[in-house]
């Protein structure tokens, strides 16, 4: 039976709020918050492991349609019930269904990732808003990326703000840190073409050729990329500014360079400005 929880003094209420508010901490134990029925359902789909599980039974409803779920209750070792008012004491945000995990943070490598013939790679370097990264893994996602890499990160990847913001991605696109000097030598290593977005020296995004294997670069709104970026591409390519400001957000850039090479490799028309393969 579940031990009961009805103070938010409670030491495991203590603990799960500073792994919320804490990356150190998140880093010192290998665990990070997750909050939701549908967020747990993706992450436990993806085969990430639960340590710790506390559920609001006032709140939280089970139904046919959440079977996984029903079958996680079941056999969860640690495993609290918690009152309405501490459940609102720990819910980082509202309508998240009365259940909240601390989970095990995979282990993740350059050498993890799994890659397709003819890969498409979203490349992230030094992005520092939780909120960005979040919206570009959810476009990543959507375009059906192989793989994100995000480079010299100013951010944790388990941030609740940028899980709440990618809404399940960080889970359903494989996503790993790395410097950008081994994410450079991993794409040249693997024959992937890197197509760096700056305004300097560059091309029409949709001039460049994305049906092969290619990893789109971009870096932060104020600095944008590092030089060794620059010099490692293969090609530069930029988004036409038609008004009075020159950049994007990068998670708006991201979705239309991501959904160029969507539309490229569907089309069964070769763009006849694109260089040959």
């Amino acid at each position: 039976m579940a031990e009961r929880i009805t103070s938010a003094q409670n030491p495991k209420i203590k603990e799960l709020l500073a792994l919320q508010e804490k990356s150190k901490l998140r880093r010192e134990k290998g665990l990070f918050v997750l909050e939701g029925r549908r967020e747990l359902e993706h992450a436990l789909e993806a085969g990430f492991r639960i340590d710790t599980l506390f559920v609001c039974p006032e709140i939280l409803e089970l139904t046919e349609e959440t079977p996984l779920l029903c079958k996680v209750l079941s056999e969860a070792k640690n495993l609290f019930e918690v009152s309405p008012v501490v459940y609102g004491k720990i819910a980082y945000r509202e309508g998240t269904e009365g259940i909240i995990a601390e989970m095990v943070t995979p282990g993740r490598s350059l050498g993890s990732i799994s890659l397709p013939g003819n890969p498409l790679v979203m490349v992230l370097e030094s992005v520092e808003k939780p909120g960005n990264l979040g919206a570009v893994l959810r476009s990543a996602d959507a375009a059906g990326a192989d793989a994100v890499i995000v480079c010299d990160p100013l951010t944790d990847l388990f941030n609740p703000n940028l899980i709440r913001a990618s809404i399940g991605a960080i889970f359903s696109v494989p996503v790993v840190t790395a410097t950008s000097a081994d994410a450079i030598k991993y794409l040249k290593d693997n024959g992937i073409r890197i197509l760096t977005a700056q305004l300097q020296d560059s091309v029409l995004y949709y001039d460049s050729d994305m049906r092969r294997g290619v990893a789109i670069v971009m870096g932060t709104e104020a600095t944008g990329l590092s030089d060794a970026w620059r010099l490692a591409a293969d090609e530069h390519i930029r988004i036409p500014m038609l008004g009075r400001l020159d950049s994007l957000n990068v998670s708006v850039s991201a979705a239309i360079l991501l959904f160029e090479a969507v539309r490229q490799r569907q089309s069964p028309v070769i763009l006849s400005k694109a260089k040959n393969p």
